[in-house]
């Protein structure tokens, strides 16, 4: 697989780094946060199979399957995608996972005492990015067993102005950057919601719409990019215990969306 794809629609270019979204440009105009600029090391992630810090869990999820051992926000990003089809305006991506396989926690040792991660379950995760106009459409296939207990966020990271001055509308409610900084590493919770719009100070804003999650999550340190993340749970201010008791429960297949769209 080449290292970089780039999609093309009219104005529109997404470039992908092996599965990962590191660019989307309309008109010429840059989107997402830029790798190796500062907060975060990444433009884009997955978290699967859970959602948060699991150290406070030690480090475990409890299935009917056993015991599983993960670390912050899953195993999945541990694993590498695939290409499975490509075209000018769209590309798949897929991950495979066989139970029970042990998986190198890249955590390890500097931030996690687990050397080592594993899930009882099969799955095959797929993702399907989709370009027109001024829209990328990233679509999420969950192929596994029945029955399997799991959670679910994406995780882009969004350009900002590094003003501080941008700000997002949500259930019809205002949010600024320093409500978000004060959540610090927990994130602000927008839940009961599929639609959040960014107000950028400095370009055109962007409307995020998903299908399935019905939550985000907000997350920055900086003022030059925000994380915004669709989630099926939030799990930071809660005392639960990891266990499908708090897990969505797979059908055997499970089909979740997120489209950005340049207004």
């Amino acid at each position: 697989m080449k290292d970089f794809i780039k999609l093309s629609n009219k104005n529109s270019v997404v470039t992908i780094e092996k599965g990962e979204l590191i660019s989307f440009k309309v008109d010429e105009k840059e989107y997402i946060h830029q790798k190796g600029s500062k907060g975060w090391r990444k433009s884009d992630d997955e978290m699967f199979p859970i959602i948060g810090p699991i150290s406070k869990n030690n480090f475990r999820v409890h299935t009917k399957k056993g015991d599983a051992i993960q670390d912050q926000h899953g195993l999945l990003r541990e694993l590498e995608y695939s290409l499975i089809s490509l075209d000018e305006n769209s590309a798949k991506f897929s991950k495979k996972y066989v139970k029970n396989t042990k998986v190198i926690n890249s955590k390890y040792p500097e931030k996690s005492t687990e050397k080592e991660l594993f899930w009882p379950f099969d799955f095959t995760f797929e993702k399907h990015f989709s370009l027109e106009n001024n829209t990328l459409k990233i679509d999420f296939t969950i192929i596994s067993e029945e029955k399997m207990p799991f959670m679910l966020g994406y995780h882009p990271a969004f350009l900002l102005s590094n003003t501080g001055k941008d700000t997002l509308v949500a259930n019809d409610k205002k949010i600024t950057l320093e409500e978000i900084y004060e959540a610090g590493h927990n994130a602000f919770p927008v839940l009961n919601t599929n639609t959040i719009i960014l107000e950028n100070s400095d370009r055109n804003h962007l409307e995020i719409t998903t299908k399935n999650f019905h939550n985000f999550m907000l997350w920055t340190a900086v003022d030059n990019m925000l994380c915004i993340e669709p989630i099926t749970q939030y799990t930071s201010y809660t005392d639960e215990k990891f266990s499908e008791g708090n897990m969505r429960i797979s059908s055997g297949k499970e089909a979740f969306s997120v489209t950005i769209k340049v207004l």
